[in-house]
């Protein structure tokens, strides 16, 4: 009997199949601990600590216990506030092929822009730390965009212009109106990995990229007429869906007014965050967007300027993705 037993073991130890498995229990639950919430009866809490209250009563000078819930009635209110249960939101599901994203709210609050910045790691950093302003107002306009250029010429994340200022306000006059915008950026395959003969077509896919403007007083009591600081953000249009004004910029603009009246010239200052997943080259193509889409007397004096207003003014029905596509594309 002893060998039997021996033998059957050894037959179900050389078995693949384990010979021991869990049993599921019917009775088992699963619950979502996002959406549960512990509630008790609020009597049996008061009965639990009534003589520690009519301590804390007494030392008040309260005649009762409801004497002081009355007291602290606010303060007792705005706990039960904060500690309500709050449902987490479900996660917006991808868009369809060639469905338009809906646009996000007609405008952005200032708070929501600085929360991505300091989510980035980034600070808006002044002209003055770039160059010595009052020595270059003695300078032509193209030195000081000559000297802007030498000054970013070594950092292989940054994005640097000269814009003129009447272009600028052109610009900034449709920012103000259109806060928000989403650029598409075409995909490529590598040059060793697509054929020579089939270069024009190696396009892979499209990445959509959500933009933000933002616009920040003077430091200092202004001076000039065009004082202000503005801000431009880009983030992938997936990560603001999932992640709203924490989601983490890949780029971050930057336009420096503080000679634009004396020279007539808006430094733009850009810096791509490294290992974001987009080069230099792709976030340059990203910028240079804002002016064809921006620009509503120049270069978004058509079609672009109206696919932008209809973004904002959330018209799903006419504001179509391939078009803005072929948009971005034209130069």
């Amino acid at each position: 009997m002893a060998s039997l037993r021996s033998q059957s073991f050894q037959t179900l130890a050389r078995s693949r199949t384990p010979f021991t498995r869990p049993q599921q229990r019917r009775w088992a639950q699963v619950h979502d601990v996002r959406f549960v919430a512990t509630h008790r009866d609020p009597n049996q809490v008061l009965d639990k600590y009534r003589s520690k209250l009519n301590q804390k009563a007494q030392q008040e000078g309260h005649q009762s216990v409801d004497s002081l819930k009355d007291a602290y009635k606010e303060k007792i209110d705005e706990l039960r506030r904060a500690a309500s249960t709050i449902l987490t939101p479900e996660t917006p599901s991808s868009a369809a092929p060639h469905s338009p994203p809906p646009p996000p709210s007609p405008q952005t609050p200032q708070s929501q822009v600085a929360a991505a910045a300091k989510s980035s790691g980034s600070a808006i950093k002044p002209l003055s730390s770039y160059l010595d302003v009052e020595k270059i107002r003695n300078l032509p306009p193209k030195e000081i965009e000559a000297l802007w250029r030498l000054r970013h010429a070594n950092n292989s994340s940054s994005i640097c212009a000269a814009i003129p200022l009447e272009t600028y306000q052109r610009i900034v006059s449709a920012a103000r109106q259109n806060p928000q915008f989403i650029i598409p950026l075409p995909r490529a395959q590598s040059e060793t990995a697509a054929p020579e003969a089939n270069k024009e077509s190696a396009i892979t896919g499209t990445d959509i990229h959500f933009l933000q403007w933002a616009f920040h007083p003077p430091v200092s009591a202004p001076s000039a007429a065009n004082s202000h600081t503005s801000t431009v953000i880009f983030t992938p249009l997936v990560a603001y869906k999932l992640h709203g004004a924490y989601a983490q910029p890949h780029t971050t603009i930057t336009h420096h007014l503080d000679i634009a009246d004396d020279k007539g010239l808006v430094l733009m200052h850009g810096q791509v965050m490294p290992e974001s997943g987009v080069s230099i080259t792709e976030a340059t193509w990203l910028v240079s967007c804002v002016q064809r889409f921006y620009d509503f007397g120049g270069q978004a004096s058509g079609r672009k300027g109206e696919l932008l207003r209809m973004f904002t003014q959330g018209d799903v029905s006419n504001f179509k993705i391939e078009e803005l596509m072929a948009e971005a594309e034209k130069l």
